[in-house]
């Protein structure tokens, strides 16, 4: 949902509403997102109808620098309704840490019992994945999606899960083992 800048404005605090046409809504109020600049909350999700027009004091707070031109952007895309998307930034983004550190015995356990659920809920993937990425640094993700048999927003998304659990870290192209991965994959 979001960019490196509308990322980076957030966490600076100089941006506090994302505007979106969608023909439903994507996010929910409560729910987070991370980002490049860390966990971005979402305070309020108002749905305003077809034609809507952005008011200046909207596109600023949006980071643009009026309104012609974040009605410009959003008049881009086809869709149902404009999405006033209040937000605030919660937190740094802890999976770069993560995937540093080296997990001791009980975070080996840990991992190991979610990446179990995570097999026994779909089909045994996680572990596949793991040595695919560490065999495979820097590879495009569709050429890793098709060596298991899947659509790239699947393989990215589970990508993204083991991320979550700083096992994998995202490259500009592909992705590699984190330093927790490697060390996993060798003592599990």
């Amino acid at each position: 949902m979001l960019d490196r800048a509308t990322a980076d404005g957030i966490a600076a605090g100089a941006i506090t509403l994302v505007l979106r046409k969608w023909d439903r809504p994507r996010v929910k109020a409560g729910g987070t997102q991370r980002t490049q600049a860390g966990t971005v909350y979402v305070d309020s999700v108002d749905e305003c109808p077809a034609g809507y027009r952005v008011t200046p004091a909207q596109a600023r707070a949006a980071g643009y620098p009026d309104a012609a031109t974040a009605q410009a952007e959003l008049d881009g895309r086809i869709a149902a309704h404009t999405y006033l998307i209040g937000v605030c930034y919660l937190a740094p983004d802890e999976r770069p840490a993560l995937a540093e550190g080296i997990p001791t015995a009980d975070e080996i356990a840990e991992i190991t019992a979610r990446l179990d659920r995570w097999d026994a809920a779909t089909e045994p993937w996680t572990r596949t994945y793991l040595h695919l990425i560490g065999d495979n640094e820097g590879v495009r993700a569709p050429d890793l999606a098709a060596r298991v048999g899947t659509d790239t927003a699947r393989f990215k998304r589970r990508a993204r899960q083991l991320k979550g659990l700083g096992l994998t870290i995202s490259l500009g192209t592909g992705y590699r083992l984190s330093p927790r991965g490697q060390t996993y994959l060798r003592l599990s």
